[in-house]
């Protein structure tokens, strides 16, 4: 049961737009305060670490369900404008090599999670996608769509984004030269009627998505119309940085509004299995990159970048970075194994759980 507060001083007691500001107003301070470091998924972890703060304070608001829909098909655009012709020419070459990787590394993620849940740290559902490498924003939304506690997915991807981008930056700024990301241009010129395409292809295709109840449908089908499109050069995708830290605050509102305290508390004890988890999965991946570089001659940093359990976004800012990175070797793995999760995470979360139990939290 939550803790009680003291009604004078519940953020609940204040009138619902000083709430929204009192929201905004933090997300924006921590977001930048983060970005400003160089965290990955800044702009997500810090509206959604500011709507656990309110939350817990007692705020009595909620995103409406549009614009959590709308930031899904944002992110999918996103991910689907990213796969080019140049990766999946990348793929081909190596396709073999890429599929045993990828489909070690699921299994390797998918035995930790189901060793989380009959050890009863976390449900099934839960451990198997908070466990699942890939795009972390992807993951949650995808968790949520099948029954998973999304605020301890969340908690468990954003914490495996900081801890495997910060090895990985860290590998890249030993091995090899690398050169800061240069600076975001957050209000670029805009292209009216690419950016109007851009826009019309993610509400059509989350309104799809949605009316076809395909699972996770208002980010997966903008994002499949996205990579097919872009590869065979009929759209260009266009989405200026100021949409996507709309989209990325959406999506972290979302999940930490939902947050309580016995979420939290539960967060809490869980976490030295979920660290050892992550520190598993990551010399897991680190071996199968030692195996790149000893058997196949790969760069030992690109080998890591690519096999990294990390998210797309931060790795492809890494990899973008560092000189002497085979940046279409990276992204062509980092992509192939995001899809084949996507497919395959669905099973496997009703599997595990179909033999573990689910028992979610209030």
């Amino acid at each position: 049961m939550p803790l009680p507060v003291s009604p004078s001083s519940r953020l609940g007691s204040l009138p619902i737009p000083l709430q929204w500001l009192a929201l905004g107003a933090t997300s924006a301070a921590v977001g930048w305060g983060l970005h400003t470091t160089g965290l990955p998924a800044a702009l997500l972890l810090g509206p959604m670490i500011a709507a656990i703060c309110c939350a817990l304070a007692g705020t009595r608001i909620h995103l409406p369900r549009a614009p959590y829909l709308g930031a899904q098909a944002m992110i999918g655009c996103m991910i689907g404008g990213s796969i080019s012709p140049g990766l999946i020419a990348s793929f081909l070459d190596d396709w073999a090599l890429f599929l045993a990787i990828v489909l070690a590394t699921v299994a390797a993620s998918s035995l930790l999670g189901w060793m989380m849940s009959r050890w009863g740290s976390l449900p099934g559902t839960t451990s198997v996608w908070g466990s699942s490498p890939g795009a972390a924003s992807a993951m949650v939304v995808m968790a949520e769509a099948f029954g998973a506690d999304v605020r301890l997915v969340a908690f468990m991807q954003y914490l495996r984004v900081v801890c495997v981008a910060s090895a990985a930056a860290l590998i890249a700024h030993l091995w090899v030269e690398g050169a800061p990301p240069p600076p975001t241009p957050w209000f670029p010129a805009l292209d009216g009627l690419v950016f109007g395409q851009t826009l019309a292809l993610a509400g059509i295709g989350a309104t799809l998505g949605v009316f076809l109840r395909v699972p996770s449908g208002a980010m997966v089908v903008p994002m499949v119309a996205a990579a097919v499109l872009s590869s065979f050069g009929l759209l260009a995708i266009h989405l200026p940085p100021w949409l996507l830290a709309l989209a990325y605050a959406a999506l972290g509102w979302t999940i930490g509004l939902g947050f309580t305290r016995a979420v939290l508390a539960h967060a809490a004890r869980a976490l030295p299995q979920i660290l050892a988890s992550i520190a598993a999965l990551m010399a897991f991946c680190g071996g199968t990159a030692w195996l790149l570089t000893s058997l196949l001659g790969v760069d030992p940093v690109t080998a890591y970048l690519a096999t990294s359990p990390g998210g797309l976004d931060s790795v492809a800012i890494i990899a973008a970075s560092s000189a002497r990175v085979d940046l279409s070797f990276v992204m062509a793995l980092q992509t192939a194994r995001f899809i084949i999760v996507i497919c395959l995470g669905p099973p496997l979360a009703r599997f595990i759980a179909g033999r573990i139990g689910d028992k979610p939290l209030a």
